[in-house]
């Protein structure tokens, strides 16, 4: 290991890894190569990963000292799937020094997690020098101990740069509209004076709400003491106010204001979702009854017709 070569190292662990995390720590504040160990202390074992991986994924990687974890857990495997959840964060899990010179040499690991139940201090020492003391594409067990071969070489010199742009790439397709990713993990509820349809109120007074019907849903004609803002998410309806005597199509990203009092009634063509805003709190009363509702809009459309 070069002589210049320093690190900070972060360490956290939950009550079962607490025991070798003190011993750990304690280890690596004596190691002539740690500038620093910042004891996190223990939590939960989701909780403290989390702890450590947080400051390893928000340092500069070309800094110096260069930061590092060491998590602990029961198994060790609890605090290493939660570590990695963070960009940038390598963490594995090692029960052997071999181990820990294989995935810093290969993984480039920068996170070390360790069994509290199955691992005694004496061999996490042993484990933590060895870790701290291989440099990446380093000769280890795994390339029998010796340089790894060109073609490795230039695997070796991509894959840093390959692995910290993985988080960013799989997330660029996903939505950064703050409505798409309100509805993510939504848990709704039946709405059941309307078939077909689901809610979710997100906020009471003024009133937001996620709604979706299925294809085919009709809307009985009905009112509210409200006037409310409507926002097609995805989806088709045709909307009839009956009160104007107008009709309007709507789909992806249309936007429809219905005023307090206006009788209303819709057809849904497609599976569709909307966000809705109203002042005041949910009410709704109906002006026919279903079937009314669907000889009304087979007369609209045409016997037979789907409105597409």
């Amino acid at each position: 290991m070069a002589a210049d070569r320093r690190f900070k190292i972060f360490a956290a662990a939950d009550g079962f890894g607490q025991p070798l995390k003190d011993a750990v720590v304690a280890h690596l504040r004596a190691h002539p190569a740690v500038a620093e160990v910042v004891d996190l202390g223990v939590d939960k074992y989701y909780a403290a990963a989390a702890a450590v991986a947080r400051q390893v994924s928000s340092s500069d990687s070309a800094g110096a000292p260069e930061v590092r974890g060491v998590v602990v857990c029961g198994t060790g495997a609890g605090v290493c799937i939660f570590a990695n959840k963070y960009p940038r964060v390598y963490a594995t899990h090692c029960a052997a020094p071999a181990d820990a010179v294989n995935t810093r040499s290969i993984n480039a690991c920068n996170v070390l997690a360790l069994s509290g139940m199955a691992t005694p201090p004496d061999a996490a020492a042993a484990i933590a020098d060895a870790w701290l003391a291989t440099p990446f594409r380093a000769p280890c067990p795994a390339s029998g101990d010796t340089p790894w071969p060109e073609d490795i070489q230039r695997f070796f010199d991509t894959a840093p740069d390959e692995m910290a742009a993985i988080p960013e790439a799989e997330g660029a397709p996903d939505s950064a509209c703050a409505i798409c990713c309100l509805r993510n993990g939504m848990e709704f509820e039946p709405v059941g004076i309307m078939p077909g349809s689901e809610m979710r109120i997100v906020r009471e007074s003024p009133t937001s709400a996620y709604v979706r019907f299925k294809a085919g849903s009709v809307e009985p004609a009905h009112h509210h003491t409200f006037g409310h803002d409507l926002v097609v998410i995805k989806g088709k309806k045709k909307v009839w106010n009956l009160t104007k005597e107008e009709s309007y199509d709507l789909v992806d990203g249309d936007f429809l204001f219905t005023p307090a009092g206006d009788v209303h009634r819709v057809k849904y063509f497609e599976d569709t979702e909307f966000f809705i805003r109203w002042d005041g709190h949910w009410d709704i009363f109906l002006d026919e009854d279903l079937d009314t509702a669907r000889s009304a809009i087979d007369a609209e459309l045409g016997a037979g017709s789907n409105g597409k």
